[in-house]
């Protein structure tokens, strides 16, 4: 590649980006996905669109979305908050093992038996298109306000079930068979258990070091966090286990584990996110070949159908019949399980492999992922409203951003009043900071002062709190209390009132 080359490939790439950032206005207005605007975009680049780009290589686009969803996952760990998944991770276990079991068998037995495909064949189409995305699960829910428990088991099932399913599809695509269906459960179970015990350690370990390493900008904090998410895939991988689930987890940790510059680190993997996205799926978008697909529209549209409207529900149902789940809950899940980019980059693993029929099978992924994306995706927030799981009015959390003062021995915290907060109408002196913590400056329509006492805080205030060390954590936790219990918090339930000596209670 020359110079001029490289320039042309920057501008193409800027274009693309800038195309894809209009998209998502144009998506949100529209309630269309994203992504198949972005598979769009691919399409119209390549060699039966009007760019003409002939692209054909499956393990280069193999490789790129894994890189992408290694971010897109690492984002979505970042922002997943532990207080909501934790009641959810054994329904989520389920999900993403029992009810992949279930989904794989019922979409390959519909497949084989209803489209007439080989069971080779089926069982690789079952096996791809049984993963939700997490890219698509994490977008979706950021406009669909769901109770905290349902979020929970979508982000964790999300989170957790690509592991499996990927041990699954390059079990299906090599040319061995597996001797017991035994020894591939043990594999299974082997490779989630390295990976979620380095994923563990490695966030553990990564959080413990960026609390207590002040770097010399604000701006290495994002791109330190983001290079221990991606090294706990890497770790997992290598150690073959499953990158995908330490990825995760790690990201959870590092998430969860209220670090300096949080807001900004999850502001600058967010981008990431995106970016990994719109790559993805407008790479994706230049390998299908859209003339190929016509012969292969009907077993997708049948094949699809059985998912949605049998696999889904029955791995729901069955996964969580140990536990006491409302239908609406479930019915409600059964929709949510929404396939995007992972299934088709899936679908890459057989071509790689060069398994016979391995391009009818990306073919009818690729047409699955398009209609029921576009089906179920504008009608999951109808849905929500009709069962009455709409949750909107629960006040979110604060984000909170923490920039260390290191050689004052303290912590600078600012945080802005949102829109549902109940520290609206709140006397500062009513905060009931603990000793070692003050509000020092309000910022307010654009001007700052110094609050007294009895100054009243209102939405859309910015705050600037500084707190000593050891009552950093105290601090965060009181003005976390008062957002969402307002100033009674400590005696409703609903967050602690510090001791004088700066440790809350929860």
């Amino acid at each position: 590649m020359t110079v001029d080359h490289l320039n042309q490939l920057l501008l193409l790439c800027s274009l693309v980006l800038l195309i894809a950032v209009a998209a998502v206005r144009l998506s949100s207005r529209s309630g269309l996905p994203s992504l198949l605007i972005y598979l769009g975009i691919g399409i119209a680049m390549g060699q039966d669109g009007l760019g003409g780009v002939v692209f054909d290589d499956a393990q280069l686009t193999q490789l790129l979305g894994y890189a992408a969803l290694v971010v897109i996952l690492a984002e979505g760990g970042l922002g997943t908050k532990w207080k909501e998944i934790k009641p959810a991770l054994p329904q989520a276990a389920m999900l993403s093992t029992v009810g992949v079991a279930v989904s794989v068998g019922v979409t390959a037995a519909g497949a084989h038996y209803l489209a007439g495909l080989g069971w080779r064949q089926a069982l690789l189409i079952g096996a791809v298109v049984s993963s939700t995305d997490a890219a698509a699960v994490f977008s979706v829910l950021r406009s669909v306000p769901l109770p905290a428990r349902l979020t929970g088991v979508l982000e964790a099932e999300s989170g957790f079930n690509d592991a499996p399913v990927v041990i699954l599809v390059v079990a299906f695509s090599t040319s061995r068979e597996v001797d017991h269906w035994y020894v591939l459960l043990g594999e299974i179970a082997l490779e989630l258990a390295i990976g979620a015990a380095l994923g563990l350690a490695i966030g553990w370990l990564g959080a413990y070091c960026m609390r207590h390493v002040a770097l010399p900008a604000s701006g290495l904090y994002p791109i330190a966090v983001m290079a221990i998410a991606v090294s706990a895939y890497a770790a997992g991988a290598l150690a073959h286990g499953s990158g995908f689930l330490a990825v995760y987890l790690a990201a959870m940790i590092l998430g969860n584990a209220k670090l300096p510059h949080a807001p900004a680190t999850r502001g600058f993997a967010e981008g990431l996110g995106w970016i990994g996205q719109i790559g993805m799926f407008v790479l994706l978008g230049l390998l299908v070949t859209p003339h190929n697909l016509l012969d292969d529209v009907v077993p997708a549209l049948v094949i699809g159908m059985i998912l949605t409207l049998v696999a889904r529900p029955t791995s729901v149902f069955v996964s969580l019949l140990p536990f006491r789940v409302p239908w609406q809950e479930k019915t409600l899940l059964s929709w949510a399980g929404l396939r995007g980019a992972v299934p088709i980059v899936l679908a890459t693993i057989p071509m790689v492999g060069a398994v016979p029929g391995s391009e009818g099978v990306f073919n009818v992924v690729f047409v699955l992922v398009v209609v029921y994306t576009l089906i179920q995706g504008p009608t999951l927030p109808w849905l929500a409203r009709h069962l009455r799981l709409g949750d909107g009015e629960e006040p979110a959390d604060l984000g909170i951003e923490s920039a260390p003062l290191e050689r004052l021995r303290g912590h600078l915290l600012s945080t802005s009043i949102g829109p549902a907060s109940r520290m609206h109408g709140v006397e500062v002196g009513e905060l009931r900071m603990p000793a070692g913590a003050a509000v020092t400056l309000v910022v307010r329509d654009g001007s700052s002062f110094v609050p007294s006492p009895t100054t009243v805080l209102r939405r859309g205030d910015e705050l600037l709190v500084v707190a000593t060390d050891p009552v950093r954590d105290a601090a965060e936790r009181r003005l976390q209390a008062v957002s969402r219990g307002g100033k009674l918090a400590g005696w409703l339930g609903t967050g602690a009132a510090p001791r004088r000596h700066g440790h809350g209670r929860h």
